[in-house]
């Protein structure tokens, strides 16, 4: 029940990777009623390094004070300055700039590490598993029906999907012959793994591996057609590797999926001409890997992300490539624009009662489609932008590092330096002009 005696509205979350355990935590905070459906049966994230752009921290405090917590715990402070260092990967493996991110910004861990641990702060009454979405059904009393492919049934009164670039809810939402309902092939690939720090540090040496006194450093080593980017995580005990290279074919692979089997011969044939530093960290890499296609929505982007009483959030409503390190960080605030939404349904339900229900859980979509649209798709075609710069492709910029760098951190600083604190703000002033017309 909420404060003025009101039955809280009950709010399905569909998936629980970053984004759906975010908006779990935020609702949950929140007194908001919620159930958060898994299709497998429990944690299936690999082992790949993460980190939140300091827009996406200060998110955390605000969803759930828990979140912070747990993420400080997982990537301790270290009181250093953080840079991006920008490497000529190709002919001399010199730092020709630095981009200044903060004290303790964008650190890291395993992204497996951050939802196991996340997770474990979600009521367990309220989550459940192997449920993977078929249908959904808008009922002539407003509620959501969703069928699960086991055959089971729920209800709820606003449904969320944040269920990843392969989106059920997307399809439902924009219909399976749109276009906008399918994520596109970016033209790059990449390897990712996390290499022991011990051989790390053996093949690289200090300097490019770990904290340094006071700085700590992010290696971005660019180049022709690739670009390489590694930093500490876990507490130092690994190195996060990164390779994108840039593809000119179409993918494809036999089961539609987004993976196929790679190798590190393919990685080191991709930078066999670079300095041999590059070629170093390429040999760091198992012999064996997962080949990951970079898909997002720059091509057929999603019109709107709500429809009636259901929304999509995070990678769901806009994928985009990692080059600006900042999905999962988006997803994040998506995560807080929801949880202050759908928590304004509820204050409003004390002053215009159960009646109006179904049309203040629109307006509280409509307004997180409105504060978050344009910044979202911003970030798709930005960071497309981004691969174009570190892969020397942009033809007014090339390899001139003078170019390079102003651009890179205007990109950037748009995404680290957002007021959070405004962007709830202005959810709330969306929520309520939207409710203006509403009976007292």
């Amino acid at each position: 029940m909420t404060s003025e005696g009101f039955a809280s509205i009950r709010v399905a979350i569909v998936g629980g990777g970053i984004t759906g355990t975010a908006l779990a935590l935020g609702l949950q905070k929140r007194g908001v009623g919620f159930t958060l459906y898994e299709r497998y049966p429990a944690s299936t994230e690999i082992g790949a390094g993460l980190g939140f752009s300091p827009n996406a921290e200060r998110a955390l405090k605000v969803i759930n004070p828990e979140l912070d917590r747990v993420h400080k715990q997982l990537v301790p402070q270290t009181h250093v300055e953080e840079y991006f260092c920008w490497v000529d990967g190709y002919r001399t493996n010199e730092v020709k700039a630095r981009t200044y991110i903060g004290v303790d910004a964008f650190k890291g861990g395993r992204r497996s590490d951050f939802l196991d641990e996340w997770s474990k702060l979600v009521s367990k009454d309220n989550v459940k598993y192997n449920k993977e979405l078929k249908f959904l059904v808008h009922k002539d009393d407003g509620k959501v029906m969703l069928q699960f492919k086991d055959g089971s049934v729920e209800e709820a009164d606003v449904v969320i999907g944040c269920d990843g670039i392969h989106s059920r809810v997307r399809r439902l939402i924009l219909g399976d012959t749109n276009p906008a309902s399918y994520a596109c092939y970016t033209n790059k690939y990449c390897f990712r793994a996390l290499a022991p720090m011990e051989k790390a540090r053996a093949v690289l040496g200090a300097e490019r591996t770990t904290v340094d006194g006071k700085v700590a450093n992010r290696f971005m080593l660019t180049g022709p057609n690739a670009h390489f980017h590694s930093y500490p995580v876990a507490q130092g005990q690994f190195l996060n590797i990164l390779l994108v290279i840039s593809d000119p074919n179409p993918w494809h692979t036999e089961d539609g999926k987004h993976t196929t089997s790679g190798s590190k011969g393919e990685a080191l044939r991709a930078v066999k001409d670079w300095h041999p530093n590059a070629r170093a960290i390429a040999e760091l890499l198992p012999d064996e890997l997962q080949k990951w296609a970079l898909f997002d929505m720059y091509e057929n982007p999603a019109p709107y992300y709500y429809r009636d009483s259901v929304a999509i959030a995070g990678d769901a409503a806009h994928a985009s490539g990692p080059h600006l390190g900042s999905g999962a960080g988006f997803g994040i605030e998506d995560a807080l624009v929801l949880a202050t939404a759908l928590e304004a349904v509820n204050t409003r339900l004390g002053v215009h009662g159960q009646k109006t229900k179904v049309k203040l859980c629109h307006n509280a979509l409509a307004a997180y489609n409105n504060v978050r649209y344009d910044r979202t798709q911003w970030l798709i075609g930005a960071t497309r932008e981004t691969c174009k710069l570190l892969h020397w492709q942009d033809e007014n910029v090339g390899s001139d590092f003078g170019k390079f760098v102003p651009e890179i951190n205007k990109r950037f600083h748009k995404i680290w330096d957002y007021d959070i604190d405004e962007m709830v703000k202005e959810t709330l002033r969306e929520f309520e002009r939207l409710g203006s017309k509403l009976p007292n």
